[in-house]
């Protein structure tokens, strides 16, 4: 007995071509592709200038690449019948709008299934273009203007944003041209919880003109929505915000503020090993044999680095890095906290407090020198959370 569960076999269905206004008809493999030939199901015989009736002339053949099944490029010999119109002898053929883009050479679900190749499974363009049974522009190219159509021509994408981060971006690596972008991306899944991170835009160039000139590109009700701007501690992209986003909060990201930390700690390190030994750290030198350890979150430490951090620190020489490891630490612990409004909060008064003493501390702690990276990063933490 068949089970009812199943249909009978339809190949036209099976390729997805009855959204395309298709049918199967035919088909043949070849040891590097499977082509099938079909035909249009609207016959279209009415002149689209004069509307009389129009007499079949001839037929000619369109090749389309279309969405592959088992890696095997897959072709689509499609049958257009042409049409002469006895009022007018105006010639046309049947529509095929439905299955492709005029003068296009990929099928509109092989354009889906190169952009979702591209975006969700990461595949590069020249193995887009392998399974397509394409040339390498031809892919590229299809795969720009749908991505262009699809995402950045969709008037909703900007909806709901309340969160973006801005940040530059090396997109040339060669001698001539522009090499710099600024990306633009949505952070409010982020912030919400809700999901990850997507990007809204890329601009040429990562001065504060090219950041202000796309803000105010954005209609009003998009600027208004939005609350926070993360960026890194570039104060062209802060000058933007504070213009063009008077009642935004401008603050730095996360990764910024960690990896300025970090810095700071190399900076410290460096000048404690230079006042101690006059010159720089060797291999046998405590501070420069700990480098990486130092910027290990201290909840992952293996029983080893503990040892060999606990007698870094022993030395009192060594106070000062101490000191910034702790602050550096301290800015880690805050930003893996599980909680995010916790988190949020507790970061906003560490901030006001701690960063605020590290700050202002310079009488102190500068006195030879070996705070003045931490004091450093304090500062321009602060001023990019004003």
């Amino acid at each position: 007995m068949r089970n009812a569960a199943f249909a009978c076999p339809d190949l036209t269905a099976f390729a997805g071509l009855d959204d395309l206004g298709l049918e199967v008809v035919g088909q043949r493999l070849e040891p590097d592709r499977a082509v099938l030939a079909c035909r249009v199901l609207e016959a279209d015989g009415w002149c689209r200038r004069c509307g009389c009736e129009g007499a079949p002339r001839d037929t000619v053949t369109r090749r389309l690449a279309h969405e592959p099944f088992g890696w095997r490029p897959t072709v689509l010999e499609i049958t257009l019948r042409r049409y002469r119109c006895t009022g007018c002898a105006h010639v046309w053929r049947q529509d095929t709008s439905a299955a492709a883009e005029p003068r296009s050479k990929l099928s509109r679900r092989a354009l889906s299934w190169a952009l979702e190749a591209l975006v969700v499974a990461h595949l590069s363009v020249a193995r887009v273009a392998e399974a397509l049974g394409v040339s390498w522009h031809t892919a590229n190219t299809a795969v720009l203007a749908e991505g262009r159509r699809v995402l950045i021509e969709d008037p909703s994408r900007f909806d709901a944003v309340a969160v973006i981060g801005v940040d530059e971006h090396v997109w040339r690596h060669t001698r001539h041209g522009d090499k710099y972008v600024t990306v633009i991306i949505d952070l409010t899944p982020v912030r919400d919880g809700t999901g990850s991170a997507r990007l809204l835009d890329m601009v040429p160039g990562r001065s504060k003109q090219a950041f202000k000139t796309w803000l105010a590109q954005r209609p009003q009700t998009f600027r208004d929505g939005l609350e926070v701007v993360a960026m890194d501690g570039f104060t062209g992209f802060k000058t933007a915000t504070t213009e063009e986003l008077p009642d935004a909060t401008a603050v730095m990201d996360p990764f910024h503020v960690a990896r300025l930390a970090g810095d700071a700690l190399d900076r410290c390190r460096r000048r404690v090993q230079q006042d101690l030994h006059g010159h720089r750290g060797r291999a046998r030198d405590p501070l420069y044999t700990a480098r990486r350890t130092l910027h290990t979150g201290a909840d992952l430490l293996t029983d080893r680095q503990r040892a060999r951090i606990e007698a870094l620190f022993a030395i009192e020489e060594h106070v000062a890095v101490e000191a910034t490891w702790g602050v550096y630490q301290a800015v880690i612990a805050a930003y893996r906290h599980p909680d995010r409004v916790p988190r949020q909060a507790d970061g906003r008064f560490w901030t006001s407090g701690k960063l605020g003493t590290v700050g202002s501390a310079r009488p102190r702690w500068t006195s030879r020198g070996r705070f003045q990276a931490m004091a450093s990063w304090g500062r321009t933490v602060l001023y990019s959370s004003r």
